[in-house]
C-alpha cells in the first residue's frame, strides 16, 4: 500500500483521474459563467467542478428551504404582476434562512473556479501522466472521443442521459433521480397528456408551479454540463494521445526552430 502510495505521490499535480465512476479534470473554465450556474439552482455550479459532495449538499438544501419558503410559488405570482399574492405566500422563517446559503454557493463556486484555473496551469506545466483505462467488476472507462452534439440531444430528451453518454455516473444518476422527482411532483407528465387531449384548463389546474421551476434549470444545466464535458473530454484525449506519440515515437534530437523542422 505504501509503494502505491509513493507511485501516486511522484508528481504534485495531476490533470485529470480516470476511475469507474467517470473522468474527472482539471481545465479552464469561466468563473463568471460557474457562479450563474451557482445563481440559476445553488449547488449546479459545483457539480459543474466536480465538486460532489458540496454540490449535492447546496442543491439539496435548495430543494427543501425553496419548497418551504414557496420560493417559486412567489416567482410565479410576481411574473403573472400578482406581487401582493407573491408577498403573501411567502414563509419569512425560511425565505430569511435561505439568503445567506444562496450568497454563499454564488461566492464560494467562483472563488474555486478561479483557484481550480490557477491549479489547472500548473498541472499543464507539469504534464505529469496520468491513466487513460480503468477496468473493474461493476464497469469499465476509458477515454475515447465523442460527439458534443449527441450528449446534448440525450440530455434534453431526459437529464441525466447526456451524463451517461460521457459516463459521468455521479452527475448522471444525480440527474435522473432528481428529474423523476420533479417530473412526479410537478406532475408534468399528466398535464402534457391532458394538453393532448385538448383538455387545456385541466392541463393548467393540475400542474405543482412550486415543484416545476425546479425543472426548467435541471433541463439547461444537463445539457450544459454533458455539451462542455464532452468537449473537455475530447481536449483531454488528445492531449493523452499527444503525450503518448511524442514519448514513444517522437527522436529526442527531433526539435522544430523558426519554422523549420530541425533532426
Amino acid at each position: 500500500m505504501d509503494n502505491y502510495r509513493n507511485v501516486e505521490n511522484k508528481f504534485r499535480r495531476y490533470k485529470a483521474h480516470i476511475s469507474i465512476a467517470g473522468t474527472t479534470q482539471f481545465h479552464i473554465r469561466n468563473p463568471y459563467v460557474i457562479a450563474w450556474w451557482s445563481a440559476a439552482f445553488p449547488g449546479f455550479g459545483h457539480l459543474l467542478l466536480s465538486k460532489y459532495l458540496r454540490g449535492l449538499t447546496l442543491f439539496i438544501w435548495e430543494v427543501i428551504v425553496n419548497y418551504n419558503a414557496k420560493i417559486n410559488l412567489a416567482m410565479v405570482h410576481s411574473f403573472c404582476g400578482n406581487i401582493e399574492a407573491a408577498k403573501e405566500v411567502l414563509d419569512s422563517r425560511w425565505m430569511l434562512m435561505y439568503i445567506p446559503v444562496y450568497l454563499f454557493g454564488i461566492w464560494d463556486s467562483y472563488r474555486t473556479s478561479v483557484d481550480m484555473n490557477k491549479v489547472y496551469l500548473l498541472a499543464e506545466k507539469e504534464n505529469a501522466p496520468f491513466n487513460s483505462f480503468t477496468i473493474g467488476a461493476m464497469e469499465i472507462n476509458y477515454l475515447d472521443k465523442r460527439q458534443p452534439v449527441m450528449s446534448v440531444i440525450w440530455s434534453l430528451f431526459m437529464p441525466g442521459l447526456g451524463q451517461l453518454h460521457i459516463h459521468r455516473i455521479v452527475t448522471a444518476f444525480f440527474a435522473l433521480a432528481w428529474t423523476i422527482a420533479f417530473l412526479y411532483f410537478s406532475k408534468l407528465l399528466l398535464s402534457v397528456q391532458y394538453l393532448f387531449l385538448g383538455q387545456l384548463t385541466e392541463s393548467t389546474a393540475v400542474l405543482d408551479k412550486q415543484w416545476l421551476l425546479f425543472m426548467p434549470s435541471m433541463w439547461g444545466f444537463a445539457a450544459y454540463d454533458s455539451y462542455a464535458n464532452t468537449v473537455e473530454n475530447n481536449k483531454l484525449f488528445n492531449n493523452e494521445q499527444k503525450s503518448f506519440l511524442i514519448k514513444h515515437y517522437q527522436s529526442p534530437s527531433f526539435q522544430v526552430k523558426k519554422g523549420k523542422v530541425v533532426k
